[in-house]
């Protein structure tokens, strides 16, 4: 991989030696985080969005250096290569342009150009190509034979030939391609007799919107319909354009053949070349809108992995239900199950009997907080538990992909004693306690955060979204001792099967007291210690470095500067006073430069801590349906998902309302990422309500004063920019479609 650095350095704009380096770990098996936190000094501080940035460019780099030596194989196979073909293959630097250059000598379906070229028209194509003032039907007739019956058929197949030479024109494909790129449109329309039954693309029925300015969701959703058989789409630029730009490097004259080539040209374009660049750019927009949607999916997921945890602390958790019921149980401060029980909060005859359950299990089992699913019945059996006044808190939780964790094979590994609804209990309850550690067990696909999932490459969408984990797991730091299997395959270097050995382990050992005893686990070798051990965590260490991320090469640096003091490295830690005495240039070594030196030093000022903030008690209003919900009322509410066209809202009633982007700030934004985190307590205010679709649209910027006005004079400014009219008008559909998905069920 080093010999793409020049390349890879290039195109992202960072130094070659830095793209070196990175790409010397990588080969030496190193990962992401890895090398993001204790290979600073090498890669001169690089963060994980550009260490991907790398990773993914030399990839392309590898693909296409691949493709160029098959390329060359085979044009030399045929005995074609020559010095000028070897020139431009080359100077190529997209593979468009290789597989423009390679087209002629592709081997493909025997084509009409074939067949007139075997039919021997090669000449009579040429002379046409000339357009002198020969009289081109009569030259025609010279090659009327057993094959070619008439005149017409010997005109047809030397612009047959033609139509073909003007296809496999490289220069005239490259202009086209920048016709394309500069002024094709996306367009669709509804097929004949499909408006009823594909009433949601009604957007679409009469689109047309320039490829450049298209957002991602509209291509998504034009797509979608088509595939659907709802639409039909193309991307093209006006015709007259595109035969204007091959008629000006083919036509030469005005003579009898003149009409002849341009009708070779007209046919080129329209069974050739458009769709072949039309194919091009709906895999190249499919492509674009696939990263932006994975990217927002990305994020999301991020936000959610990293949201608040309540830590450690003795939950009672309850999955609600109707007539089923609502399974509760009990969890100790690790997380362990206790008991498990059944109430009806729904009953009026039962309502008794389970406020008595619910008072013995709190004082049996001391418990601290309530945890209640935010699903079906969840605010009801919020309301039932706030009405007994034990004076604990009581905190919602996004249930989101707890029914995919209850009835997976990582829960029934879990719990193979207990069904799927006290899985789903013990799913909520931990969730509290720690999002991270409870999220790592379930597809993230199934946590719902997402935009168009399911329309976009799978493959690329598991890749980012596995990073993200791999991210954000190593981000927080796992306690070695507790850490369940799933969460420590996420740690660097480690990976399913490590993760298995480190458990078992573990369970014989009775639990790591030191770092150095990872390399006792079954084929935990040097290289998966070395990635792994500074994400690993033992609070039970006599070594208190043991506790932190200071990565164990480093255990000898520490204790060097703690001799310096002449005190312990115990008493050093968490000392900012003792710690602002050491000079970090006095400690800087060919293996530890200043940049991993200040990062050890603010890690000992507060070893271990979590980067994630404190989780606060949100209360919903007093709301519980949509039918309570009043045009003009303004609620709080917690973001539960971003999109590019705007954020849902749950304010307590089952169904989240939509906040479009064009309602989110005062100041114009594209993105509601640009305002809004997900888990965000924000207040809004009720636009819109269909009780019917179940749709509600909310506001978040009408409830706050805007720059230089008052909301009190309800004064409201109704002038937009184009930009933002195009935004407010953009997907209507698209974000209602979401809605019915999302509540669908």
């Amino acid at each position: 991989m080093l010999e793409f650095a020049s390349q890879i350095a290039s195109k992202i704009n960072i130094s070659r030696k830095q793209v070196e380096a990175v790409l010397q770990l990588f080969s030496e098996a190193a990962t992401v985080p890895f090398i993001a936190r204790y290979r600073k000094d090498m890669t001169g501080g690089l963060d994980e969005v550009q260490i991907l940035l790398i990773q993914d460019e030399a990839k392309f780099c590898k693909e296409f250096a691949e493709r160029k030596a098959f390329i060359e194989k085979s044009i030399t196979e045929q005995g074609k290569m020559t010095d000028y073909l070897q020139g431009k293959i080359n100077v190529a630097t997209t593979l468009a342009e290789l597989e423009d250059i390679y087209l002629p000598y592709k081997s493909k379906r025997k084509t009409k150009a074939q067949t007139a070229r075997e039919n021997g028209l090669e000449p009579l194509a040429l002379l046409m190509l000339e357009q002198t003032a020969v009289d081109i039907s009569i030259e025609a007739e010279k090659y009327i034979n057993e094959k070619i019956k008439t005149v017409d058929e010997a005109l047809q197949g030397a612009r047959d030939i033609i139509s073909e030479t003007v296809n496999e024109d490289v220069n005239l494909r490259a202009k086209l391609r920048k016709l394309f790129e500069d002024k094709a449109s996306l367009q669709s329309k509804v097929l004949t007799d499909k408006e009823t039954e594909g009433v949601k693309y009604k957007d679409y029925f009469d689109f047309s919107e320039p490829i450049h300015k298209v957002p991602s969701h509209r291509i998504l959703a034009v797509l979608r319909g088509f595939l659907e058989g709802f639409l039909r789409m193309a991307i093209s630029p006006v015709e007259e354009d595109a035969l204007e730009i091959l008629e000006k490097e083919y036509v030469k004259a005005l003579t009898p053949s003149t009409e002849h080539v341009k009708k070779a040209i007209r046919d080129a374009y329209r069974r050739l070349l458009q769709p072949s660049l039309e194919s091009e750019f709906r895999t190249a927009l499919k492509q674009k809108a696939d990263e932006d949607a994975i990217n927002v999916f990305a994020e999301n997921l991020r936000q959610l992995l990293l949201s608040s945890p309540l830590g450690s602390k003795r939950i009672l958790a309850i999955d609600p239900g109707y007539r089923s019921g609502c399974k509760v149980v009990c969890l100790d401060e690790k997380g362990e199950l206790k008991k498990t029980d059944l109430i009806y909060v729904h009953e009026n005859n039962r309502m008794m009997d389970s406020e008595y359950k619910i008072r013995s299990l709190v004082k049996e089992f001391n418990i601290e907080v309530f945890a209640i699913g935010d699903g079906t019945a969840g605010r009801e059996t919020e309301q039932f538990i706030k009405k007994i006044n034990l004076g604990l808190p009581v905190f919602m939780v996004n249930e989101d992909g707890a029914s995919v964790y209850s009835a997976s094979e990582t829960a029934r590994e879990e719990f193979p004693d207990y069904d799927v609804t006290v899985r789903g209990s013990v799913s909520i309850g931990r969730r509290l306690m720690d999002p991270l550690a409870e999220l790592v067990k379930i597809d993230p696909k199934s946590i719902g955060v997402g935009q168009y999932q399911h329309d976009v490459n799978a493959f690329r969408l598991k890749e980012r979204l596995d990073q993200t984990v791999v991210s954000c797991v190593n981000s927080v730091g796992v306690n070695l001792n507790t850490a369940s299997k799933h969460l420590l395959s996420y740690v660097s270097g480690i990976g399913g099967s490590l993760a298995e050995n480190i458990v078992k382990y573990r369970n014989e050992l009775g639990g790591f007291t030191g770092r150095e005893q990872l390399l006792k686990v079954p084929r935990l070798g040097g290289k998966a210690y070395e990635q792994c051990a500074g994400f690993l965590r033992i609070k039970e260490s006599a070594n208190p470095l043991d506790a932190s991320s200071v990565h164990p090469e480093a255990y000898s640096l520490v204790e060097k500067m703690a001799a310096d003091l002449g005190i312990d490295v115990k008493t050093m830690i968490g000392s900012e006073d003792i710690l602002k005495k050491i000079e970090p240039g006095k400690y800087v070594t060919e293996h530890f430069g200043e940049l991993t030196i200040r990062d050890i030093l603010n890690e000992l000022k507060k070893p271990g801590l979590d980067p994630r903030s404190e989780l606060e008690q949100f209360e919903f209003a007093n709301i519980y349906k949509i039918e309570d919900v009043q045009v003009g009322m303004i609620v709080p509410g917690s973001v539960t998902n971003l999109t590019r066209f705007g954020a849902f809202i749950d304010i307590g009633v089952k169904q989240d309302g939509l906040v479009h982007v064009s309602e989110i700030a005062h100041k114009y934004i594209t993105d509601p990422g640009e305002a809004l985190k997900l888990g965000q307590k924000v207040n809004v205010k009720i636009l819109e309500v269909d009780v019917v679709r179940k749709r509600i649209a909310l506001s978040i910027k009408q409830t706050e004063e805007a720059p230089g006005k008052s909301l009190k004079s309800g004064v409201r400014s109704e002038k937009f920019d184009r930009k933002t009219k195009e935004t407010a008008e953009m997907s209507v559909d698209d974000a209602l479609s979401l809605l019915k998905k999302k509540f669908g069920k």
